[in-house]
């Protein structure tokens, strides 16, 4: 897991990265909670969500964003953060020329940062939301969600309650070509505080069938 060091729009940022083995392996980013309420790359859900990406053989990094950790700047309100992103996307790229599909996954603002790119960075092929902030702010900017992916949130949730994501989905589902795979995890609240292996197993399932699909089309071109 070596740690890297790379430019972001608003000085160096700090990262972990595993470099897959196989050649043509799929790409994760993986985003982590709000940065003035603790969150950093080694959040544990944060964490495992990277574990998940890794056991299914893809190139994938976390990094702090501005001001976390070894990462210069400071707090920006959210839109320097997807500068960060946007910054981690490009390194990844640049390291991984011939990838065979590109993931975006983020935990709860990590998660808001997530979507956002997902609309500015067309070459996204999947996401994974983690406890999306979805009373906190306005995710209507998703017209249209370019393509699916998985949510998760927990039925116990006291940040977010758990209707309001249910809404997201709803609207989002209703848009062409887009389907949203939602599940609602049975006594997690925001933090998942005993639920992380459900988020990984979650994970591995979703993502592991699609990277599967996706394998399986280039394999009959």
């Amino acid at each position: 897991m070596p740690e890297v060091m790379f430019a972001g729009p608003d000085g160096r940022l700090e990262g972990r990265y595993h470099h897959s083995k196989e050649p043509g392996a799929p790409v994760a980013l993986i985003l982590h909670p709000h940065p003035l309420h603790g969150g950093t790359m080694n959040n544990r859900i944060t964490y495992s969500m990277y574990q998940a990406f890794q056991k299914l053989g893809c190139s994938v990094m976390r990094f702090n964003f501005r001001g976390v950790g070894r990462s210069q700047g400071r707090y920006d309100g959210g839109i320097g953060e997807i500068g960060d992103a946007a910054a981690a996307l490009d390194w990844m790229q640049a390291v991984n020329p011939g990838h065979g599909g590109l993931w975006i996954a983020g935990y709860s603002f990590g998660a808001f940062i997530g979507m956002q790119l997902l609309m500015r960075r067309p070459e996204i092929s999947g996401w994974v939301s983690v406890a999306p902030p979805a009373n906190h702010y306005d995710f209507g900017f998703l017209a249209p969600c370019p393509c699916g992916g998985l949510m998760l949130h927990g039925d116990t949730d006291e940040l977010v309650p758990e209707p309001a994501v249910r809404k997201l989905v709803d609207k989002l589902n209703t848009q062409k070509n887009v389907h949203v795979d939602y599940r609602v995890i049975p006594g997690a609240d925001h933090v998942f505080a005993s639920h992380a292996d459900t988020v990984s197993d979650a994970i591995d399932d979703f993502c592991g069938k699609a990277i599967a699909r996706k394998q399986m089309a280039l394999a009959a071109d």
